[in-house]
This record gives structure tokens, C-alpha cells and sequence, in this order.
């Protein structure tokens, strides 16, 4: 393995100094490295990978010189407007590094929302013009490699990838980490407000912790997971999923559990809720400032009025909340008219021990299809 010191140091030779992307869990540590190592002008965690991507633009345009945009894999998708009609040299000829996350590499064993994506992962990027190799685990040749990736942008002037298998980096722990002081676990938090909710009504839950501790709270009380959309992947969309539910069926209660992370990747999403008017859906944001599952580097979602932003977009009702106290002082919102945005402050972490879901994702969509098809309400 090579560690994210020497990464980023031979990239600083090789005069790249500005980082922007959105964390991954094969890049956790060289973006905890950056993190601690870069200043907030040379390094900016953007609310998703296109962002990122016309943050490198920006830098090129104003300084002549090549920024890096790291991702995992997943994000190719949100990367591939700007690249396409951005960077490419056929538009705007804009040199850019990409450190690419390889999840789901064929022949390694991921989850499933990564198998897709795995497969197309270079595939993507031969479709769209971008050299890339595969980053070695030896700093010897790891070190050559990078020089080449930087000697064929200077003389191209067009963008490369370092796509990054797992375990390429040694571990490095984030040591710039921020307490927000909050108190209660994202796990208690979910148990809490899932108590409360009826038994006709609807979960979508966001991809990453969300999805895993609804799972397991399920498991522990002996009930069903038919009740529950696990959006296992498709991080940022779990709010149209539940839009989409909830205007079909409008007497059932739908309720999006979502990230900080998530919602601000596709924050667009909140006025289409408003504006679409649903009755029946519940907004709760778990924010707790972080991308938890990836490393921990944090997101800017404490820093603004994130319920300030869904009472301008149109939301019906707002609150934010920070204890199991202030919640229960107003889970009536979890069954008035919406749209209703909670959000719902928590610390970072989860257990150790945390399952994953251990139904596949076409067997969680069957069940939940059923329940919502069925004119008899299910109850465990």
C-alpha cells in the first residue's frame, strides 16, 4: 500500500495543489490526509461530483494550473454533464486530474449497488475520452504513474484518471475533527421517530448508515422490512422516490429519511416537494455534519439553516431538533399536512457491529410493492 502523504506530496511536485470532490470510502484516508494537510481555499468538499468538476474548471480558468476532483465511482454519473460538455476538448479543453474510487471492481466482492458500476466503471471513461490507469499499491511504480498521469495533461491539455482499487492507501486517522456537541445517536434518533410512525405508512431511507440502522432497528423489534425502501444507492435521490409514492398514494403517510450529506448533494430536490404540494410526506434530515460512511469528512450542513432553506423552498412546516426531548415536544409534525421538513441534529459514528441489510435489493422492492398494492393494511 502507499500512503496518502506521499500521494499527495508527489502530486504537490508535480505542481497540484487544489482538491475538490465528494469523499469515498477507498479514498477515506488521502481525503483525511487532505483534510488535515490542505487549506480551506486549496481544498473544498463539494455537494457532488459535477460541482466538483466545475470547481476544477473554475481554478483552471483563474490560475492556469490543473486541479485534482476525487469521487468514487458512483459519481462518474453526476461527473459526466461537465465533463462532456465542460472539460472535453471539444468544448472548452480543460485540464483535470480525476481520482477515481473503484467500487464493485469486477471479481472483488461489494455490495450490491456497486456490481453495476464496477462493471462500467472504465467503461464510462473510455466512452467519454479520459486516459486513465489503475493506481499501484507500490509507491515505486504508484510515483511513475503519476508523473505519467500529469505529463499526458500537460501535453494533451485534457483530463486523466487515477482509478483507485481497494486497500491502495495505508490508513491515516482524520485528526482535524469537529465536535459539534451534539448528543444523541443517529441509531436512537431513527428509533425514536420510527416509533411513532403508523403502521400503513411508508419508509424511503437514504443510502449509506440510514438504511442499515432502519434495517436493523426492523430486525430487533421483530418486524417486517416491507414497509421500508432501502435506498441503498442512488445517493441524493431519496426524496423524489418518496415524492413519487406519495403523490400516487396520497392517503398513505410517506416519510423520506435522509442524510445531510444526501440532501445537500440534490438540494434542488426540496422545492419540486414543495411545490408538488404532498400532504401525506415527512421530510427528516439525520444531520450530524459528516459523509459518515466514507471517512467522516465533513459536510456544510451545520453551518447553514438547513430548515431555513426547506421554509423558503415552500415546506409547510419546519423544526430542527437536537435531543430525544425537543423531538418528542413536536412529533405532531409526523402526522400534520405537508410537506414537513424535520431536521433531526445527531453526533457521528454508529456501532461497530452495525449489520447490513440481508435481503437483495429486488427482494426489498417486491415486499415493499406488495404492502402498497395491498387494500389490507399489514401489520407485523
Amino acid at each position: 500500500m502507499i500512503t496518502a502523504q506521499f500521494f499527495v506530496e508527489t502530486l504537490r511536485g508535480e505542481g497540484v495543489d487544489f482538491y475538490t470532490g465528494v469523499p469515498d470510502s477507498l479514498l477515506k484516508y488521502v481525503c483525511a490526509y487532505i483534510t488535515d494537510n490542505v487549506d480551506a481555499k486549496h481544498h473544498i468538499i463539494a455537494a457532488n461530483e459535477g460541482g466538483a468538476v466545475g470547481l476544477a474548471a473554475g481554478y483552471h480558468l483563474s490560475t492556469g494550473k490543473v486541479g485534482c476532483v476525487y469521487m468514487q465511482n458512483s459519481g462518474e454519473g453526476n461527473a459526466v454533464n461537465p465533463l462532456a460538455s465542460l472539460i472535453d476538448k471539444e468544448v472548452y479543453h480543460i485540464p483535470l486530474l480525476l481520482l477515481i474510487g473503484w467500487r464493485g471492481r469486477p471479481g472483488v466482492h461489494d455490495e450490491p449497488q456497486h456490481v453495476k458500476q464496477g462493471k462500467i466503471t472504465t467503461g464510462l471513461l473510455n466512452v467519454l475520452g479520459v486516459n486513465y490507469e489503475v493506481l499501484s499499491k507500490e509507491e515505486s511504480v504508484a510515483g511513475q504513474q503519476i508523473k505519467k498521469a500529469m505529463s499526458s495533461i500537460r501535453e494533451t491539455g485534457e483530463p486523466f484518471a487515477l482509478v483507485i482499487e481497494k486497500d491502495t492507501f495505508e490508513s491515516y486517522e482524520l485528526k482535524n475533527k469537529v465536535d459539534y456537541g451534539f448528543t444523541v445517536s443517529r441509531e436512537d434518533a431513527i428509533k425514536t421517530v420510527t416509533g411513532y410512525l403508523p403502521d400503513d405508512a411508508v419508509i424511503v431511507s437514504t443510502t449509506g448508515m440510514i438504511s442499515r440502522e432502519l434495517f436493523e432497528y426492523r430486525t430487533s423489534m421483530g418486524q417486517g422490512h416491507h414497509r421500508d425502501f432501502l435506498t441503498v444507492g442512488s445517493m441524493g435521490h431519496a426524496s423524489m422516490i418518496a415524492l413519487g409514492i406519495a403523490i400516487n398514494q396520497p392517503e398513505r403517510r410517506v416519510y423520506c429519511f435522509d442524510g445531510d450529506g444526501a440532501t445537500l448533494m440534490h438540494m434542488g430536490n426540496l422545492p419540486i416537494v414543495a411545490s408538488a404540494e404532498p400532504r401525506n410526506f415527512v421530510h427528516v434530515v439525520f444531520n450530524n455534519g459528516a459523509h459518515d460512511s466514507v471517512g467522516g469528512q465533513p459536510t456544510v450542513a451545520v453551518r447553514i439553516d438547513l430548515a431555513g432553506v426547506a421554509r423558503s423552498a415552500g415546506y409547510r412546516h419546519v423544526v430542527t431538533v437536537d435531543s430525544i426531548e425537543s423531538f418528542n415536544s413536536c412529533k405532531d409534525l409526523l402526522t400534520q399536512d405537508g410537506p414537513v421538513l424535520i431536521e433531526f441534529r445527531v453526533k457521528k459514528g454508529n456501532r461497530k457491529d452495525l449489520g447490513r441489510p440481508t435481503t437483495t435489493p429486488v427482494e426489498n422492492k417486491k415486499a415493499l410493492m406488495r404492502f402498497l398494492q395491498s387494500d389490507d393494511l399489514k401489520k407485523d
